[in-house]
């Protein structure tokens, strides 16, 4: 069996669920289209690195990413750093020849995601966006149904990512806070999941009308090099420093195909963890799902029996999208970690077939033209055509 070697550029949180998956991709899905090897982690600093190295099990540490990309002995870049280098590893990893994952948002703004989406185009590089919350089996289901036509025409789409995570106004300044860094607030951080959903099961949106909010201006800087996230009470004490990103954000959205929507999120929503949901009418019939049940599909078919009408529970599992890797009984429980083995399951499979997976460069690149067109949109107070 084929073994494709990965290198991991960033130890932190998107790290370890990404090597926990390399590690249990081949035990859910058997036999494997190829045998993900960790054979390389990088981080800023050796102690770290080699921390890194002894957590997720990666035969080797590193801190000089350029170096690793250029190695012979490497096939696949997983990027995990923050969105302000994702485009100089992508676009090297891609001149290197080497199969590209790169954590979400794929850029911080359309053009720079523009210029990694070109500098793969011809490459040869197998590349993948990594919106696994689309892996969700309950999700998947929700495609297939509409491409079924259970619903028939979809009509409407609303969609929402709450949570509460940053709400606390001393929690540290993590640099999704700070547009230098991440781009954007809530915007690319959240939103970016829950226009993915809505790509992936409505189409492509055609133009928004938004509005932004900065809740919190300034928190407490952080000490160290470990992003903390934002999560949890800070310093109170320590020095403050400004943030210049959004915490909310709401749009109205059109579609393409003449569906119509809208979508909300924030950081800022007490009492809500991970409520990344949607809700999709059509013409015969309705999807509702919710992140935090990820096991449940809400389902109504408007041809069901009179005295049957109403929303219906479809717990997933064996019978369902990725069913025969996962777990025989349904319910038995979807976690966070099983969407990225998942996600893992068909980059590799992407590689074997040398067929590029969705979501690709391609499909970043249109979330990010989303993205700004909301921005821009929320500054002029206007509805704004997607480019």
């Amino acid at each position: 069996m084929r073994t494709l070697n990965v290198a991991m550029i960033g130890g932190g949180f998107m790290g370890k669920a990404h090597a926990l998956a390399y590690a249990a991709m081949p035990m859910y899905f058997w036999p494997a289209p190829a045998l993900p090897r960790r054979k390389v982690v990088v981080d800023l600093t050796e102690e770290a690195a080699q921390d890194a190295q002894r957590r997720f099990g990666f035969d080797e540490s590193a801190t000089n990413w350029r170096a690793v990309v250029e190695r012979d002995d490497v096939d696949i870049i997983d990027i995990c750093t923050p969105n302000d280098s994702h485009a100089e590893i992508a676009i090297a990893a891609a001149r290197a020849g080497k199969h590209i994952i790169c954590e979400k948002p794929l850029a911080r703004t359309a053009a720079e995601a523009k210029t990694m989406l070109d500098a793969v185009v011809g490459s040869g590089s197998i590349h993948m966006v990594a919106f696994n919350y689309r892996r969700t089996p309950a999700v998947a289901l929700a495609r297939k149904f509409i491409e079924d036509g259970r619903i028939g025409e979809v009509l409407n789409f609303r969609g929402t990512y709450l949570q509460d995570w940053s709400a606390n106004p001393d929690s540290p300044l993590s640099w999704r806070f700070q547009k230098s860094v991440a781009g954007s607030g809530a915007i690319g951080d959240i939103a970016t999941h829950a226009l993915d959903f809505a790509r992936y099961l409505v189409g492509d949106v055609a133009s928004v009308n938004a509005l932004v909010k900065t809740y919190i201006p300034t928190r407490p800087k952080q000490s160290g090099t470990v992003d903390k996230l934002g999560v949890g009470g800070g310093n109170r004490d320590a020095e403050r420093g400004p943030v210049d990103v959004d915490d909310e954000v709401m749009t109205m959205l059109k579609f393409a195909n003449g569906a119509v929507g809208s979508l909300e999120a924030t950081r800022n929503a007490y009492g809500r963890n991970n409520f990344l949901t949607f809700e999709i009418h059509g013409s015969k019939g309705s999807l509702a799902f919710n992140y935090e049940r990820r096991d449940e599909l809400q389902a109504m078919f408007a041809d069901d029996p009179e005295d049957a009408r109403g929303f219906r529970t479809i717990y997933t599992g064996a019978p369902h999208p990725y069913g025969d890797g996962l777990w025989p009984i349904p319910a038995l429980g979807i976690g966070y970690g099983d969407t990225k083995i998942i996600e893992c399951y068909d980059l590799i499979k992407a590689i074997v077939s040398a067929e590029q997976p969705s979501p690709n460069f391609e499909d970043g690149y249109r979330i990010s033209l989303i993205a700004d067109a909301i921005a821009k949109s929320a500054e002029a107070g206007a509805w704004v055509d997607v480019a």
